[in-house]
């Protein structure tokens, strides 16, 4: 397969990385900036780089868009215009409107339109997940993730759009459900964009989930809290444990004589299981390659990013309105009840 690399700052060599390591596909790459071409040419000497992106099409099956967010609508808009398969990375685009079409368009020309949500295909997030399904966990009470380091300040997004998508997108996939209102407050630090934030959802089932992001941080960390009537489970991407499943909890006991209810505490062993090491992002990449050859639909596809972007949107709202709750509208979706959307997803995963 023929693929093109729109973008080749920062994470477009990871994607030609894991291209080339799939040995599934001719890379073609072309960025605005000669400069970031010319690096690239003795660390990958067996892409070609084109001249435009016009010209990088007429070459290519497939494209993967890994440029600011603000480009990504044109670039994709002009991909499906000319009948290529779309992966875009995270957020898929700048406004719900964009994505819509996007989605629309890739509908109308049969393309295939995937968003980068790279954590979706985790090994750790997909066992995380089978825990809360076969029952392990229990009644899920509420979920907590820290995305925190110091740096990198962007000037084209602020700290919301750049880091919250990878939460928000992991939160939708283990709950299988959207969130029904967002809150979210924060402060700009350094210069002009939120550098620092904070996000409440609330979900369908009860469950809530706390986010913070921040790129004022001492040291990075990337940790998802979940806890639940029968266990709680640590899931910390940056461990080499990643998962630590603790048989702990509270238990409600009988009344004593003044009808006040008992507290119990368990503490009993904690469980890291063995996981596939394989990176995600080649899963990801190996994903894309097959929902394109296959016509398959994709765990990540233009519905699931559109549904991180309309909480982006509320979420930013909630944020420049001192942190008021600000409800997401899903009654427009055809695909509102999503419990119905993830398990199809799961099929075509399966």
């Amino acid at each position: 397969m023929n693929v093109g690399v729109l973008g080749l700052g920062y994470w477009g060599p990871n994607l030609i990385r894991t291209l080339l390591e799939s040995k599934r596909a001719n890379v073609h790459c072309f960025d605005t900036d000669p400069r970031a071409m010319v690096r690239l040419k003795s660390r990958f000497p067996s892409v070609t780089f084109s001249a435009s992106s016009r010209t990088l099409l007429q070459h290519c099956d497939a494209v993967m868009i890994a440029t600011p967010v603000l480009t990504h609508y044109s670039l994709a808009k002009e991909a499906l215009e000319a009948g290529k398969s779309v992966f875009v990375e995270k957020p898929l685009s700048s406004s719900s409107a964009e994505a819509l079409e996007l989605i629309r368009m890739a509908e109308e020309r049969q393309c295939v339109l995937m968003v980068g949500h790279t954590f979706l295909y985790s090994p750790a997030v997909n066992r995380v997940r089978e825990y809360i399904r076969s029952g392990v966990i229990g009644d899920l009470y509420f979920l907590s993730a820290s995305r925190v380091n110091l740096g990198i300040h962007r000037s084209d997004v602020d700290v919301i759009l750049d880091l919250a998508p990878h939460d928000l997108s992991t939160f939708i996939y283990l709950l299988g459900e959207y969130p029904t209102r967002v809150s979210a407050f924060g402060r700009a630090c350094v210069g002009k964009m939120l550098d620092v934030a904070s996000l409440r959802l609330e979900f369908p089932s009860g469950v809530f989930a706390n986010l913070e992001v921040s790129w004022l941080a001492p040291r990075k960390l990337r940790r998802m809290v979940l806890v639940g009537s029968k266990s709680m489970l640590v899931y910390d991407d940056t461990a080499v444990d990643k998962i630590q499943l603790y048989d702990r909890g509270v238990a409600l006991g009988a009344p004593n004589s003044f009808n006040e209810y008992q507290l119990t505490y368990r503490t009993g062993d904690i469980v890291s299981p063995n996981l596939d090491v394989t990176e995600p992002l080649l899963i990801q990449t190996n994903h894309f390659l097959d929902c394109v050859e296959q016509g398959q639909t994709p765990i990540s596809d233009g519905q699931m990013g559109l549904a991180v972007v309309r909480v982006l949107e509320a979420a930013e709202a909630s944020a420049h309105s001192n942190g008021e709750f600000v409800a997401i509208d899903w009654d427009g979706d055809s695909d509102s009840t999503t419990g119905a959307k993830i398990e199809r997803q799961e099929a075509v995963r399966n």
